[in-house]
């Protein structure tokens, strides 16, 4: 991926590159040295983190994400309001005298579906800029050691691809599937064993200390303070660092599977990963090569939710993943014949349904051409994620989708019939559709970017 990259600009003079174009080049010699070098330790990486043009991407980044503003109340706004340069170059003179320390972690909760709540930290905004900077100059490195079977937050990969490699698997014979939930895998990741697994490749001790302050900064929680130097396990959720560390210590676990002269290799079992979520797939997953799965689990200082994890067989029972069913299905055009069938699970679908519902209650003063804008920007965001070509089959879910937006949006237009709403008592949904630009998720299309 990253040589890819540097095709495109490789015959530009470096004073005419983006910084963008320069931080891709600079990514693409430390991918190539350590993926030309395996037992490679790099001991001097500090300087690049802030160098200006690294700075610059690194802001640029944290603006195209947006976010929130961290315990010191400054936004992205404010920073783009004044001097950015200035600001950066500040920055810059920190991390060069080793000045720079993290601020608290700003804790949100975020609701779950199931009436729980998640915990979400948000680091200022400065904090997010050195995150990414350090991102930007570890990840190639990283990038060179992961595993095929790797899906979640890497460059050039994504939840269907995922799927699509699952149901490959599933279509080769591996139907035994072992559907396992690591424990709050974020909050339990043991802080001396991901610093032993990064110094495999990162010898610097200026950049392992950076990272040891992120993992030890405190936790504002609505004025409380937590975790601080104390503190020995988890990196926080919202961390623009913590997906790569995630993903760095679990590939322990992928490197072990995917061995070519590994056990679990010579059983044909297959790995797939989305971060702290995975599957095992086999002919036969026998209980010696789980319990081997545990007991590496268990060593990493981690553990397997039990009363989410199961192993099945694909053929007769359906399993979820990432928002996704897969299942066995009996074919309606074939008569007897089978294939697997690959669809947004129930759940998803309900909590797209909640969202239009949750819209929809908050902005009935508004127009047809607000909701219907604003309803697609929900609407094509999910039916994006679930329409994966030649993988996915969305039919069955978008006829309910479509069945629901005709009744809430007929009941939606009813409830304002006092103001004589020009879409009472007529076909709301097909007009705001024809009129108003309101998708039809029956003909929808996925879109790419």
């Amino acid at each position: 991926m990253y040589q890819q990259r540097v095709e495109t600009i490789k015959d530009k003079d470096k004073k005419s590159m983006t910084n963008r174009e320069r931080t891709w080049m600079l990514q693409s010699n430390l991918y190539r040295k350590a993926k030309q070098e395996k037992g490679y330790k790099f001991y001097i990486l500090y300087d690049k983190i802030f160098i200006l043009y690294i700075l610059e991407e690194a802001w640029a980044q944290v603006r195209e994400n947006g976010g929130g503003a961290g315990v010191d109340g400054v936004t992205i706004a404010d920073i783009k309001s004044g001097d950015d340069q200035a600001y950066l170059s500040g920055i810059r003179e920190e991390l060069r005298k080793r000045e720079y320390k993290p601020q608290a972690v700003k804790r949100v909760w975020i609701p779950k579906p199931n009436g729980d709540k998640r915990p979400l930290g948000i680091p200022t905004v400065k904090d997010r800029i050195v995150q990414t900077a350090c991102k930007l100059i570890l990840e190639p490195i990283f990038e060179a050691d992961f595993q095929e079977s790797s899906y979640g937050f890497r460059p050039e990969r994504s939840a269907s691809d995922a799927i699509r490699e699952i149901k490959t698997h599933l279509k080769s014979g591996l139907q035994e599937v072992y559907d396992a939930d690591l424990s709050k895998y974020f909050d339990t990741i043991p802080h001396d064993k991901l610093m032993i697994t990064l110094r495999e490749r990162i010898t610097d001790p200026r950049v392992l200390s950076l990272i040891e302050m992120w993992l030890k900064a405190p936790v504002n929680d609505g004025g409380k303070f937590t975790g601080g130097k104390k503190n020995k396990v988890g990196t926080p959720q919202g961390g623009v660092i913590s997906p790569l560390l995630a993903n760095i210590y679990m590939n322990l676990i992928d490197r072990i599977i995917s061995r070519e002269d590994g056990g679990f290799a010579k059983m044909g079992i297959k790995i797939v990963r989305y971060a702290d979520d995975f599957v095992l797939m086999g002919r036969h997953i026998t209980s010696q090569a789980l319990d081997y799965l545990k007991s590496l689990i268990s060593r990493m200082g981690l553990s397997i939710n039990e009363d989410k994890t199961r192993l099945i067989n694909a053929k007769e029972e359906s399993f979820n993943f990432l928002g996704f069913t897969f299942r066995y299905d009996k074919s309606i055009l074939e008569g007897t014949e089978k294939y697997w069938n690959v669809c947004p699970s129930d759940k998803s679908m309900k909590k797209l349904r909640k969202k239009i519902d949750e819209y929809l209650k908050t902005h009935g003063h508004c127009n047809g051409y607000t909701i219907s804008t604003e309803l697609n920007s929900i609407i094509k965001g999910s039916l994006n994620y679930y329409m994966i070509q030649g993988v996915s089959y969305t039919r069955v879910a978008c006829r309910d989708l479509s069945y629901y937006l005709r009744e809430k949006l007929y009941r939606f237009y009813n409830r304002k019939s006092q103001r004589k709403s020009r879409l009472y008592g007529q076909r709301a949904k097909e007009i705001l559709e024809t009129r108003y630009g309101l998708v039809n998720v029956l003909t929808y299309k996925r879109q790419t970017t």
